[in-house]
């Protein structure tokens, strides 16, 4: 899942990134908060870090903006502000997580990934389809009890698909999910991710079948078939 942090201080932003990455997440920064609403009107985010101290305006301005557009996604403010009243009025104006810096990086990670659950309306970090399990908050998949050695970017397409297990994803939401704005992507990276999947599925696992056109859907597995 992609997810946006709103951070002035680059260093912060990029050790935020670099933790979040290793969860399994794409990450864009944008450090004054000016592009929020233009970045949430053009790449599926799935959750939104935001920092109270940006340059020119309050991260308030910012979550007010965000509300006032219509965007549901969630909202973690995350700032050097400790004040009760501070975090009260991050909550009433539409905040759904406050983290306090300092911080702890393990905190941050199991704190967006409980909001990005909650948000997909499936607050259980286990994901199942068939004999295949996806514990994500461990980022570990395993195929009738064997741990599948998955990459990062697999997993995160599988949690994509699995999150919407009988429906099709199409090839434009697994990017716009998987890969951050300033990563290089090759045109066929998504049919390369999935192939491996496959791969490691074999015969006993779900089918991941492509509808041309389309996109592709995860289903449990039908003997004789193939993907």
């Amino acid at each position: 899942m992609r997810i946006l942090i709103v951070e002035d201080d680059a260093a912060l932003a990029r050790g935020i990134a670099a933790s979040l990455r290793l969860s399994g997440f794409a990450v864009d920064h944008d450090p004054t908060g000016a592009d929020v609403v233009h970045l949430l009107r053009t790449a599926a985010y799935a959750a939104v870090v935001l920092d109270l101290g940006l340059p020119g305006r309050s991260g308030f301005e910012v979550l007010r903006e965000i509300r006032r557009a219509g965007f549901p996604i969630p909202v973690m403010i995350l700032t050097a502000r400790a004040a009760v009243a501070d975090r009260v009025t991050g909550l009433d104006l539409g905040a759904d997580d406050y983290l306090a810096k300092p911080f702890d990086p393990a905190e941050l990670e199991a704190r967006v990934r409980a909001l990005v659950r909650r948000a997909s309306g499936q607050p259980d970090p286990i994901l199942t389809c068939d004999a295949l399990v996806l514990d994500r908050s461990g980022q570990v998949a395993t195929l009738a009890g064997k741990v599948l050695p998955l990459r990062k970017r697999e997993l995160a397409i599988l949690e994509s698909l699995m999150t919407r297990a009988g429906r099709v994803v199409s090839k434009e939401r697994l990017t716009a999910e998987v890969f951050g704005f300033d990563e290089e992507i090759s045109p066929n990276a998504i049919e390369v991710y999935v192939a491996r999947l496959r791969r490691h599925f074999g015969e006993t696992g779900p089918r991941i079948v492509t509808m041309r056109g389309l996109g592709y859907v995860i289903e449990p597995s039908r003997t004789g078939t193939g993907p």
